[in-house]
């Protein structure tokens, strides 16, 4: 891992489609794994796969005796098809090749991945050849390869294939493989022109339609050859093939320039016509690389984190950067799209866009805003489900899905695969409503990064008040106890779907649920002062808020149940959860190591994970991850709890001991709750969650999909958690604890409409004011408030 650059310079079988994952090229709009030209899908080997946002399908499978439907992200025509042999021989294999020198590199900078092969065939012919490829940043439609042939000790003819295959399934995640897969058929394939071939395919169920068309040409001496270009068409398949002749140490160049249109692009008439239009248009592999780089220099320009620590940990959050802005980026603006939680990168999750955003769109909201609006618009256009979800529920407001798809149904599943052994199983995950207090938490900060009055008018607040109506309807009042309770429900944590020897699925007062659930329903409090009165007005009318409706608001977000250990400050995760038994965490650890996926393996070995004290992840302390400590303890006093700042370290320490961190989302919130009580702690936690897709430390995950939301919350960790950056009272605070290991730190956020220069060492911080809309902003630093002007600069001693 260099500052750029993510090299390999071996070619390991094994640990190829986990690369394959990691060199992703994407653009927002659609994206393609790193897999080889030459080679088609293989299981264990390679998985070639592109992904369209949105691009979902719909298919029934039988398993255990019932009729499953399950929607997911569709493996699209495989547009990367380019390889050679030598007349009479096998298509190039590099298996069967002796490498002589291989160097894989994906260079971040400018989005390009490359791939250089010195090798020798079973005839001792050498040859060298190296392929660059990109999918443009600045022409969302546009995909390019280029291949360099060069024969070193052998001259003679070769003859060269190109192709589009629609031929492809949803295989790339072994545990589905019980499932239909089959989402494509061809709708047409042919030859466009002399040098350009198309193909037209349609998902089966959603009827969306892609054109793909690929111009295939070649160059000696940077002039072009003249190709005589033979077409092979089959259904779902298009392939050009032609003969060359070499000469020794003389490279050939070859070109394949991809357009890709679908059903889901505006302003087009058709999506076959326009790609073979826009084909034609395009100009060389150079000239569109030239481009591409330009546009992803200025995303960089916004976007970058500089650290003096060491080139890997550079690298990496660089990386993460990367993956995120492939998947979201300008391209995404207008298409209706959400997070996918493993990106545009695999199948995993079906490509089901979950609450990863909420580690995401801190991110954006502080560099593109314009992104987080987009997306949060994908939630407000999918409020008619979640009102019919939460009706069909018995309740009112809105209810999202903990697993959303195309048109915001729940696409949780039914059933799950336990791999380790082998059985199906229930999947009652469904449970976790805190989703819908996600998705009000994430209109209330991108509203305090941007102060855009407009979209929290117009769509955040109907948002949050129909989100705050549905809390209101979930909690009952137990006059017992004289207080609310939500029951039936899961948390964070998913180990814990249901009460040891019970038949029935979800728990009672998860802590985490019910803190949301109030945190929600005092901002929705808070919108009647904020919005003008007609629009209030408007909202009550029409989401049917009634006096009565916004009385019991204010009574629950005082008198909300949180559930505690004994008499302790431990909040318990779950009512009850004090009664379960310890784990026996060292035997385990030992045997399985550190990230144990513990409800697989106590499933496998006959045992339940519900009974034990024994999370998947952060679950209570997401709440210390969300919320400053004034913040929690302001809501804990409004509840009459008696909740002090030392109960926060309690906490933290209790619940540390007690998670498998089998989420790769579990270590970024533990080094967040821990960057201010022990930084050694923070900065190892840090460190595993950097390293958690790279290294792919769950065994064979990311190779079905990298995981989003833990790469974008690293870098929100360097970004808001050893900056101390939060926002409130109108004033963006900075408290920074900056490990000693990151050394210093350059980067620039945007809020409210203003560019914010940061430079940061152990014992100093530079801000610098850069030109904006309006003329000042409040800053505050250790505590005290500064007004800063435009184009004003400041230097502060830090009080470590």
């Amino acid at each position: 891992m260099q500052e750029w650059d993510m090299t390999y310079d071996s070619w390991e079988p094994e640990q190829q489609l986990l690369r394959e994952a990691l060199c992703t090229l994407g653009n927002g709009y659609f994206a393609t794994r790193g897999a080889f030209e030459e080679a088609s899908a293989e299981r264990g080997i390679h998985y070639p796969g592109t992904y369209l946002a949105g691009g979902y399908n719909r298919l029934t499978s039988e398993i255990a005796g019932k009729n499953i439907e399950n929607e997911d992200l569709v493996n699209w025509p495989n547009w990367l098809p380019l390889t050679f042999r030598h007349p009479g021989g096998e298509w190039f294999d590099i298996r069967k090749v002796e490498l002589i020198a291989f160097r894989q590199e994906l260079d971040m900078r400018q989005g390009l991945l490359q791939r250089r092969l010195h090798f020798r065939d079973k005839q001792d012919r050498e040859t060298l050849l190296v392929s660059r490829r990109f999918v443009s940043m600045a022409n969302k439609h546009v995909t390019a390869l280029q291949w360099e042939l060069t024969p070193l000790n052998w001259s003679g003819a070769v003859e060269v294939a190109a192709a589009l295959d629609g031929r492809v399934t949803n295989s790339g995640v072994e545990r589905y493989s019980a499932l239909q897969s089959q989402h494509l058929a061809p709708v047409q394939q042919g030859r466009h022109n002399g040098e350009t071939i198309f193909l037209e395919v349609q998902t089966v169920q959603s009827r969306l339609v892609m054109a793909q068309a690929a111009r295939l040409r070649a160059y000696r001496d940077s002039k072009p050859v003249d190709l005589q270009l033979e077409v092979r068409l089959e259904e779902g398949y298009a392939a050009q093939q032609f003969t060359l002749q070499l000469e020794q140490n003389k490279p050939v160049v070859m070109e394949k320039i991809v357009q890709v249109h679908t059903s889901r692009d505006q302003a087009i008439t058709e999506p076959l016509q326009e790609a073979c239009k826009n084909i034609e248009r395009q100009g060389t592999f150079g000239h569109l690389l030239e481009r591409h780089a330009l546009a992803w220099q200025r995303l960089w320009n916004r976007c970058d984190f500089e650290t003096s620590c060491n080139e890997k940990t550079q690298g990496i959050l660089r990386l993460h950067i990367f993956h995120l802005l492939q998947t979201v980026s300008a391209n995404t603006v207008g298409f209706d799209v959400g997070v996918p939680a493993r990106g545009l990168h695999g199948e995993a999750y079906r490509g089901h866009i979950f609450w990863d955003e909420l580690f995401i769109f801190p991110f954006l909201n502080l560099r593109l805003p314009e992104l987080t609006r987009e997306l949060l618009l994908y939630r407000f256009r999918r409020l008619p489900e979640a009102r019919y979800a939460a009706t069909q529920a018995g309740y009112r407001g809105a209810m999202f899905p903990w697993q959303s798809g195309s048109n915001g149904r729940e696409e949780s599943q039914v059933i799950h695969l336990n791999p380790q052994s082998g059985r199906w199983l229930p999947d009652n995950t469904f449970l976790q409503r805190h989703i819908s207090a996600a998705v009000a938490y994430n209109v209330w900060q991108y509203y305090q990064a941007t102060d855009d009055m407009g979209f929290m008018t117009f769509v955040g607040g109907e948002l949050i008040f129909d989100i705050a109506q549905f809390w209101s309807s979930i909690a009952t009042f137990n006059p017992e106890r004289g207080r609310y309770e939500i029951r039936n429900v899961v948390g964070p944590d998913e180990y814990h779907t249901e009460y040891p020897d019970s038949d029935e699925p979800g728990l009672n007062n998860n802590a985490y649920t019910n803190v949301m659930a109030v945190w929600v329903i005092q901002v929705a409090l808070k919108l009647f002062d904020i919005l003008d009165d007609a629009r209030v007005k408007e909202l009550c009318q029409k989401l049917s808020i009634t006096a009565e409706d916004q009385a019991r608001w204010r009574d629950i977000a005082a008198k909300m149940y949180i559930p505690f250990i004994d008499d302790s400050g431990i909040i318990a995760q779950f009512e009850g959860y004090e009664r379960l038994a310890e784990f026996p965490w060292e035997a385990y650890r030992e045997k399985y190591g550190e990230a144990m996926r513990l409800d697989r393996i106590l499933e496998s070995e006959g045992d339940n994970v519900n009974k034990y004290k024994a999370s998947k992840q952060a679950d209570v302390l997401m709440l210390f991850y969300l919320f400053s400590s004034k913040e929690l303890l302001d809501i804990f006093e409004r509840l009459q709890y008696d909740f002090s700042p030392a109960c926060i370290l309690e906490n933290i320490a209790y619940y540390e001991q007690r998670t498998s961190h089998g989420s790769t989302l579990s270590k970024i919130v533990h080094a967040w709750v821990l960057a201010r009580s022990d930084r050694r702690k923070a900065w190892h936690s840090f460190q595993v969650a950097l390293v958690s897709d790279v290294e792919d430390i769950q065994g064979g995950t990311t190779a079905e999909g990298i995981h989003l939301g833990a790469m974008a919350g690293t870098v929100d960790l360097v970004q808001r958690g050893f900056m101390g950056l939060e926002i409130r009272d109108e004033v963006l605070w900075l408290d920074p604890v900056l490990p000693e290991e990151l050394g210093c730190l350059n980067f620039h956020v945007r809020y409210r409409s203003h560019w914010i220069s940061i430079r940061l060492t152990q014992h100093t911080m530079r801000v610098s004011f850069d030109r904006s809309w309006s003329k000042e902003v409040r800053i505050g630093v250790q505590g005290q408030v500064y007004t800063f002007k435009t184009g004003e600069q400041r230097e502060f001693t830090l009080m470590n």
